[in-house]
């Protein structure tokens, strides 16, 4: 992992749109939570490319659509469990169907909105964005991959969901990095297990590798930034290679990326699978820290996934 300072991929999405504003013409929009979503660093020094549209999220996306009808790219914000989920009609209907470059920066994603509870933590996003048609779904594993995943929204031709979090990540990559989307990054190279993660239970899949390395067990690990398009080559390839696979995740083991490698492996190469991630049960209320750990969403949860797995003659 990189040295630096653990960083929320909500406060890196703020940062990078003030960065880019200087070289891209886009519009900024927020649902009254400017401070939160950081798009109030944008608006500071951009306040006229900054919309402010209140308490509506269906309308905050339906103007965003308009706009990018001009031309003009838009990045449209909001908590996840109000921009994805009450806005779903209107990024349907107004932003996927016509194939409009509006942005959809949902921060707050999954249980980690902590305090907030469960109406606020919405782990059932990335289901609802992957199957649209057209629409890009990347899920950014630190602040250095976010700012990455900020420009390469730009210079994608349509729609794109952008899910942030409210939580601070270790930093797993130097700045620089490439960033491909739909390109999976592998993190650790390993022969009795691969390890698939997204957004910030990455690092937690980092850490169990050097836990699972003191039992003699060599993991992989492969950071799927991009739920689509997915990477299927790379999940295929290490699949066969490994013959044991789990994925992690901060979002319900159903729809997300758990679901989506389950359906690769099917088609293309089965292999035993396990899954971390929210199952199947609302959140609630707590420290996101603490809330991790009562969920399963951690390096342990993890390392004991892999282990059953190579208990397990394949």
């Amino acid at each position: 992992m990189s040295d630096t300072v653990k960083k929320a991929t909500r406060a890196a999405y703020g940062e990078a749109l003030a960065e880019f504003g200087d070289k891209y013409g886009f519009y900024v929009m927020d649902a009254d939570l400017s401070k939160s979503t950081m798009t109030a660093t944008f608006a500071k020094k951009f306040p006229e490319r900054f919309i402010q549209c209140g308490i509506a999220e269906a309308n905050m996306i339906s103007a965003a659509a308009g706009i990018a009808t001009t031309g003009v790219p838009v990045f449209a914000s909001s908590f996840a469990m109000f921009a994805a989920g009450r806005a779903f009609e209107q990024i349907r209907n107004s932003v996927a169907y016509p194939h409009l470059n509006v942005k959809i920066a949902a921060s707050h994603a999954g249980i980690t909105v902590g305090e907030d509870g469960a109406t606020h933590q919405f782990c059932g996003d990335l289901a609802l964005m992957r199957l649209l048609p057209g629409m890009t779904v990347i899920n950014p594993a630190d602040a250095v991959q976010t700012r990455s995943a900020v420009e390469a929204s730009l210079n994608i031709d349509g729609p794109v969901y952008l899910r942030l979090g409210r939580y601070a990540v270790p930093g797993i990559y130097a700045p620089g990095a490439k960033f491909t989307p739909g390109k999976a990054d592998v993190l650790a190279d390993g022969n009795d297990a691969v390890i698939f993660a997204t957004g910030i239970m990455v690092a937690s899949a980092l850490e169990a590798r050097a836990m699972l390395a003191l039992d003699g067990i060599d993991a992989a690990v492969v950071n799927i930034h991009t739920i689509k398009p997915l990477d299927t080559e790379t999940i295929a390839h290490y699949a066969q290679k490994c013959k044991r696979a789990v994925t992690a995740e901060e979002h319900s083991v159903i729809g997300g990326l758990g679901s989506a490698v389950a359906e690769t492996l099917c088609e293309r190469c089965p292999v035993p699978l396990m899954r971390v991630g929210i199952n199947d049960v609302f959140g609630m209320s707590g420290k996101a820290s603490e809330l991790v750990d009562i969920y399963g969403l951690n390096a342990n949860t993890i390392a004991d996934k892999v282990r059953l797995l190579t208990a397990t003659a394949v």
